[in-house]
């Protein structure tokens, strides 16, 4: 009898390419010292506390008997992130025609793709801005798109420049995310680059996602404002809650813009079986419906910056950009951004190589900010171990 033999698995699933986060992952425990306990500034995680009043709404929320959510959100959910919308920028969109609850922002950025890009399609590239959050790529090439880096540099303030774009790929171009404020740069778009690329994809036909997601954590120029200020043919953005009101674990965000776009993910989503829980709906409500609890958020991640900032200054560590979001984004002492990471995963300090993020961040290492503010402490004590070679 024939063995049965199965087909190829997909080939993105041979290509022993890890996850950024899990080789990081991985080096750390093959590098740090038994017996210590890591303190992580790799993955964007917060420790910082979920407030009270999102936990008590979750727990009000859990029914007796479960019932399958809707994919597109409560109706009070969807009015909650127009409300938003609408004091955080003074932007009016309707939350029945402009706006679909997502878990997370990881979910829409993944399947985004698949739904603007088909088989033979004349438009099939996506452009990725990078170094750039991994998911963008992995999403892309999933859908079985050409995707083309547009290395963003230190001379340019780690902003992207649409002129380093050929035409050629423009007019083939599907998709282009753009993501202010940046991660892993943390820099900010300014908003001529911003008008201008929005009347270019209106002009030449492609949609622009607009990835926001630390659009309430700044530091340097006031609050960031939103791409969507100029209208929302085309435009499609993406805001979470994870980072405004710690609640990664709860994977909670929303979409909202070009009406035809939130249509077609409407009829798409259904297929994808995402659908956010509804006591996890309720604790979103009650999320974007209150501001006050975001500056605190952001005051905590402003005292473990000033600290960072005074250590990096005081061993003449570089850091660019870095005006908003909660990371760091330093240039690696000697340029070896692996090297030096792994100096630190010794030590029992995580951090990220600006290499794991993609082309153009060689050199650079990112510093996520989400530990406590003792952890941060301990940190920093630990570096001192670094004097000799590194400081």
């Amino acid at each position: 009898m024939n063995a049965f033999v199965p087909g190829p698995l997909h080939p993105l699933l041979t290509a022993n390419e890890d996850y950024p986060f899990v080789k990081l992952e991985r080096r750390r425990r093959e590098l740090a010292p038994p017996g210590v306990t890591s303190i992580n500034f790799g993955m964007g995680d917060p420790r910082e506390e979920t407030p009270l009043f999102i936990r008590d709404a979750m727990k009000a929320a859990v029914p007796a008997i479960s019932s399958y959510p809707a994919t597109t959100g409560t109706p009070e959910l969807r009015a909650a992130c127009a409300a938003w919308l609408q004091r955080r920028y003074g932007l009016g969109v309707d939350p029945e025609r402009h706006v679909l609850p997502a878990n997370g922002t990881k979910e829409s950025v993944y399947t985004l793709a698949f739904a603007l890009i088909g088989p033979g399609a004349v438009r099939d590239t996506v452009i990725i801005p990078t170094p750039a959050y991994p998911v963008y790529e992995s999403g892309a090439r999933y859908a079985r798109a050409r995707v083309h880096f547009a290395p963003l540099r230190s001379e340019d303030g780690w902003r992207f420049d649409p002129d380093r774009v050929s035409a050629d790929v423009w007019s083939r171009t599907a998709l282009l995310w753009l993501n202010s404020p940046h991660n892993p740069t943390g820099a900010v778009m300014d908003p001529a680059t911003g008008e201008r690329l929005v009347r270019m994809a209106r002009e030449q036909g492609f949609w622009i996602a607009s990835d926001e997601a630390y659009s309430d954590l700044w530091f340097e120029g006031g609050p960031p404002g939103t791409l969507l200020s100029h209208g929302l043919e085309n435009l499609i953005g993406l805001w979470t809650l994870s980072k405004r009101s710690a609640m990664t674990g709860y994977r909670s965000g929303f979409m909202a813009g070009d009406e035809r776009l939130i249509d077609a993910l409407k009829r798409f989503r259904p297929s994808l079986g995402n659908a956010t829980p509804d006591f996890i709906q309720a604790a979103a409500i009650a999320a974007w419906n209150d501001d006050t609890h975001t500056p605190a958020q952001r005051d905590g991640y402003g005292a473990k910056r000033k600290l960072f900032l005074a250590e990096f200054a005081r061993r003449d560590w570089k850091v660019e950009a870095s005006e908003a979001t909660f990371y760091l984004w330093m240039r690696a002492p000697g340029g070896d951004d692996v090297g030096f990471v792994e100096s630190l995963l010794k030590l029992g300090i995580v951090t990220t190589p600006g290499s794991f993020l993609g082309i153009g961040g060689e050199g650079f290492v990112r510093w996520a900010l989400v530990p406590t503010l003792e952890q941060c402490r301990e940190a920093i004590a630990r570096l001192g171990q670094l004097a000799g070679a590194r400081a």
